[in-house]
């Protein structure tokens, strides 16, 4: 891992944005593949997904949309220990699901003036799976749920084709979109099944969807991009990120093994450890080395290691380190210090939080409760993770008898004079011919 060393420097804003280590390049790069994926589905529909089904998962001539009977058949495969885990994942993501959903709320603002807050949820969603160098049944949980907690009432499914399951989705993906109760599954996958879920297939009976949701590498994330718009989006799950704080107190051999457990995700993967202890860099860093070797996915870890994104960074204090992480903006954000449930509240930008040396984020990646699909690049600044919210949108209901609407008939028609807008004026007039203009001095 390449060493970044911030000590001695007082960096801007913009500076410390500069300094965060990014593979920006294979973004930009994926932008523009990802939008053409996108493009060719939207034109030929079926034929397109066919073609990059062949070419970039290996598969002819499989059933696009899987049928009910591979979805019950992999719930029966399922191995106890497995389908145990599996159910105690959604109790405990529909928990903490339930309490995103807000409550609906009036607002008196005098006699027979009302507007009601409500929240409605969107009426179908598109939630894409990955299932390129892993299987992640977790990630059916985190999307279904918050979905059916939010009250959508349509819910599809994709997965990329597996070529050594014959064409099908992998089985424990199935598996757990069958407990979930979902039954309209496509195996398709990258940036095509963005772009399928957005535009629609009529050859395969696939309408558009309202809201996409799910992770997936740069490709999928910046076909999100590519679709925005058309509908609407979580924000964009890319290669996964970690961050670690840590201070002298910190356990090098677990912070080394939450690093290496995000790096076994892909080779694009970001581990970054910040630290104002140059020993602790250095025994991480040892660390580090023996574990990423000995691990099953050793060269995808060290690929991702060796990579821009990942870094160990020396800063001079707490203060420089709250303002490395929040310029960061992580996906993933664990607080290996002696105060970590204190210092936590000045850590503001990340996707999730993980407090102390017992919160790792392989925690949050399956039985927090927690959702495991957040935001990646930088956006934790402005955007959250996915939850019951994602689904839901605000509505403000509005209700003024006569009588409320006359108490601010002379204020609108003066907006509306000053803003040259006179029919809205007119508008409101037309409701009291012949009735005077009641004034606030009257």
């Amino acid at each position: 891992m390449q060493t970044i060393d911030l000590r001695g420097r007082t960096l801007t804003t913009a500076e410390m944005l500069a300094a965060v280590p990014r593979a920006t390049a294979a973004r930009a790069e994926a932008l523009a593949t990802a939008a053409a994926l996108v493009e060719e589905v939207r034109v030929r529909g079926e034929s397109a997904l066919r073609e990059q089904a062949e070419r970039f998962d290996r598969v002819v001539d499989h059933a696009i949309r899987v049928p009910k009977q591979h979805i019950d058949d992999a719930v029966a495969a399922l191995e106890p220990r497995i389908r145990s885990a599996i159910e105690e994942s959604i109790r405990r993501v529909r928990a903490a699901s339930e309490a995103q959903v807000p409550a609906p709320a009036v607002t008196e603002l005098g006699a027979g003036a009302r507007i009601r807050q409500r929240w409605q949820p969107v009426g179908r969603v598109g939630v894409y799976i990955p299932g390129g160098k892993a299987v992640y049944p977790s990630s059916v949980i985190m999307n279904v749920v918050p979905a059916q907690v939010a009250g959508v009432s349509e819910i599809a499914l994709a997965s990329p084709a597996q070529a050594d399951q014959d064409g099908r989705v992998h089985p424990t993906i199935l598996a757990a979109a069958g407990l979930l109760g979902v039954d309209e599954v496509y195996a398709m996958g990258g940036a095509g099944a963005i772009g399928a879920f957005a535009y629609g297939v009529d050859a395969l009976g696939l309408d558009p969807v309202d809201v996409l949701s799910g992770p997936g590498n740069n490709f999928v994330a910046s076909a999100k991009r590519a679709v925005a718009g058309v509908v609407g989006t979580d924000s964009e799950a890319g290669a996964t990120e970690i961050l670690i704080v840590a201070d002298e107190t910190a356990d090098p051999i677990l912070v080394a093994a939450d690093l290496v457990s995000q790096a076994e995700h892909d080779e694009q993967a970001s581990a970054v450890l910040v630290t104002d202890s140059a020993e602790l860099a250095a025994r991480v860093a040892e660390r580090v080395e023996q574990l990423a070797a000995a691990t099953r996915h050793a060269d995808r870890v060290a690929a991702a290691l060796s990579g821009p994104q990942s870094a160990l960074v020396l800063v001079d204090g707490r203060e420089a380190a709250v303002a490395f992480s929040n310029a960061y903006a992580p996906e993933h954000l664990e607080l290996h210090l002696a105060d970590a449930a204190e210092a936590a509240a000045s850590f503001t930008s990340a996707g999730a939080v993980f407090v102390g040396e017992d919160s790792p984020v392989s925690l949050g990646d399956y039985l927090a409760g927690s959702n495991h699909v957040l935001p990646t690049g930088g956006q934790a600044r402005y955007a959250p993770g996915l939850g019951a919210y994602t689904f839901l949108r605000p509505q403000q209901v509005i209700e003024y008898d006569r009588a409320a609407l006359s108490e601010v008939r002379e204020a609108i028609v003066a907006l509306a004079d000053t803003e040259v807008l006179p029919a809205h004026g007119e508008a409101i007039e037309a409701r009291f011919v012949g009735a005077p203009v009641v004034t606030a001095e009257a």
